[in-house]
């Protein structure tokens, strides 16, 4: 299974939607936090190109955030891309 990196919000609605959908596919992920974390958020925004949370990492490859995360989902390529 691929490694996945979610960098996350704790107040973030959308945060707690992509983990929930990455809980019920029984992936395991990395938290990053980033809140209260200016240098954690400013290393996320420059890997990803935004600086909206959550930001997300499967493998090597950024998804996007958690709408990113869902049309991969309802496209059936989420499964393929977690068991890379």
């Amino acid at each position: 299974m691929s490694q996945v990196v979610v960098y996350s919000s704790d107040w973030c609605p959308y945060c707690m939607q992509a983990k929930a959908l990455l809980e019920k596919k029984g992936v395991a992920f990395e938290e990053i936090k980033v809140d209260g974390k200016p240098q954690v958020r400013a290393e996320m925004a420059r890997q990803a190109g935004r600086t909206s949370v959550p930001q997300i990492w499967i493998g090597d490859k950024h998804i996007g955030g958690c709408d990113d995360l869902f049309a991969l989902e309802r496209a059936g390529k989420l499964d393929t891309l977690l068991h890379a």
